[in-house]
């Protein structure tokens, strides 16, 4: 079933803050393999102008995504999840994630599409800090493979050629 095309541009609350803790970022950096001393040493991160450690890239991955969740249960979307997998991830930032950010997360949908069966959706979130600074924006690609032609038709057993 093709997502409904009316919800680009659709809009969804705020997430609750999300609080950053130096140990949350110590953690990512590690599970990424990212040794950057900024990631996990106050002073190394004060060396390069932060008052506290930042955050790798990546981290606010974890924040984002777990915001368009928002978007991907909408059950007036049509999104099929169990057919969902990530097809990109970027980001734009304003400033690094640093410990004691506490972030919100505002996601769009931007894009709706269909492509050889399969449906692509391109979310946006915005992330925001306490203060409302913008800090970074990340999109989103999600991409719901197409049924095979045996599952939308039905199946057929194999003992009897019966569906």
């Amino acid at each position: 079933m093709a997502l409904d095309q009316s919800f680009v541009g659709r809009s969804y609350p705020p997430t609750d803050p999300y609080e950053v803790g130096r140990e949350k970022i110590r953690e990512f950096a590690e599970a990424v393999g990212d040794a950057n001393p900024a990631y996990s040493d106050p002073e190394a991160a004060k060396a390069l102008g932060y008052a506290d450690v930042i955050a790798p890239p990546t981290f606010v991955f974890s924040i984002t995504f777990k915001a368009a969740g928002q978007v991907v249960q909408d059950p007036r979307l049509g999104l099929d999840y169990s057919r969902v997998v990530h097809g990109d991830q970027k980001f734009a930032y304003r400033r690094p994630v640093r410990a004691g950010d506490r972030l919100t997360v505002t996601s769009t949908i931007e894009a709706v599409k269909s492509m050889a069966g399969n449906d692509i959706l391109d979310i946006r979130g915005e992330v925001h800090d306490e203060s409302g600074e913008h800090v970074v924006t990340a999109w989103t690609k999600l991409v719901a493979r197409a049924a095979e032609p045996a599952e939308s038709a039905g199946s057929v057993d194999a003992t009897d050629g019966k569906a």
